[in-house]
């Protein structure tokens, strides 16, 4: 294969005990041997780590946060590939993939690639739908319900139960053991990232991950397990190491059939007591520890 020597910008340049998954991919990139290219870094804020990290990017700018629109967004993106030229592009955060969903189109006649799901297959895999795969596809998926009122927290007892993970319409999940603790997690995920709130079955396990690249068609093109061994206050995996796991690895390629999902995305699994995988969630990007991929 050749060397590629085309020029990635990439987001989500946030490094702290919440960080962004930026960073690792581009520490990922560094890592090939192939690649010779430049590298862009998009920064929300000016004081983001990478954008200092010595090594990191070739040039850094800022962009627009999500709410600006996309118009903003892209007008600076046009004039960031008039300045330095970009060849691809490679959102990480959840939140900025919907202004680029559907877009193909635009950023090809603007010279700048990219790799990402459709609108459909995006809304599919969200929190608030993911029970329509245990119900439509036969995924094992802990039962789950979504929530525009926290008085509906009221009736999850008969279905859901105590105690009940209460997860963000992004990011966030707080194991509520009753229903005060549920109703605070409510209003708490509820201001920082709206609705809906998910409330989903609480199952004791073992927390597995797989960052992975579906090719659109309901294939994977790779993927790479990993289990967690520490994490952060906020739940974010801060050491792993990589695992060998069949079963994982089949409810993986069971959620890309599924989705017939295209680019990359993080399939969070847990493992049960008696050796069942769950999957309790599908990030639609690459997971801020992918540049494990790269040490694997």
């Amino acid at each position: 294969m050749r060397p590629y020597t085309g020029t990635v910008a990439v987001t989500g340049l946030n490094a702290t005990d919440n960080p962004g998954p930026g960073v690792a991919v581009i520490r990922a990139l560094r890592a090939d041997p192939l690649f010779k290219g430049r590298i862009v870094g998009l920064a929300y804020d000016a004081l983001d780590p990478g954008v200092y990290l010595p090594g990191l990017v070739d040039a850094a700018y800022m962009i627009p946060y999500p709410s600006a629109g996309r118009s903003a967004i892209f007008d600076r993106l046009a004039y960031i590939k008039q300045s330095v030229g970009l060849d691809v592009l490679i959102p990480t955060l959840d939140s900025e993939l919907p202004a680029y969903l559907d877009q193909e189109a635009t950023l090809r006649a603007m010279g700048i690639g990219t790799f990402l799901p459709s609108r459909a297959q995006y809304d599919q895999r969200a929190k608030a739908r993911l029970d329509e795969l245990r119900t439509e596809h036969g995924v094992s998926v802990p039962e789950s319900a979504p929530l525009f009122e926290a008085s509906e927290l009221y009736s999850l007892r008969p279905s859901i139960g105590f105690p009940v993970v209460i997860k963000g319409v992004f990011y966030g999940a707080e194991i509520c053991h009753t229903l005060d603790e549920a109703v605070t997690a409510f209003h708490q995920l509820a201001a920082k990232w709206g609705l809906p709130i998910i409330a989903q079955r609480y199952i004791p396990g073992e927390d597995l991950c797989v960052a992975a690249v579906g090719d659109g068609q309901g294939g994977l093109i790779g993927a790479v397990p990993m289990k967690k061994l520490m994490t952060t206050d906020k739940g974010k995996g801060w050491a792993g190491v990589t695992v060998q796991d069949g079963p994982l690895m089949a409810i993986t390629r069971q959620v890309m059939r599924a989705l017939k999902w295209r680019g990359p995305c993080e399939v969070e699994v847990l493992r049960d007591a008696d050796g069942g995988y769950h999957l309790l969630e599908v990030n639609p990007r690459f997971p801020a520890w992918v540049d494990l991929s790269a040490g694997a």
